[in-house]
């Protein structure tokens, strides 16, 4: 498995599920297993800044320094989730 996950931007060799389920039970290769389950996102009907914010909540919680957890976020927006963006 190589690549990030096209949602958070996790490195999908860190997935320690191995990657999202797809709705047949498949692995996804394209989001990771802490935002892909049984075909669906895990955080839906929510923006990008939001799920940043999210994103970097998570990681400080996990012992990231707020800084560095932010600047692993930036490149969330341009991700294939978020086309809008």
């Amino acid at each position: 498995m190589s690549g990030m996950c096209q949602s958070c931007s996790m490195p999908m060799s860190k997935d320690p599920t191995g990657g999202g389920k797809n709705i047949d039970g498949s692995i996804s290769t394209k989001y990771c297993g802490h935002c892909f389950q049984d075909g669906e996102f895990v955080a839906q009907n929510i923006g990008v800044k939001e799920f940043q914010a999210c994103c970097v909540k998570i990681m400080s919680e996990q012992g990231w320094p707020r800084p560095l957890a932010w600047l692993m976020t930036r490149g969330i927006p341009k991700l294939e989730r978020w086309p809008e963006n």
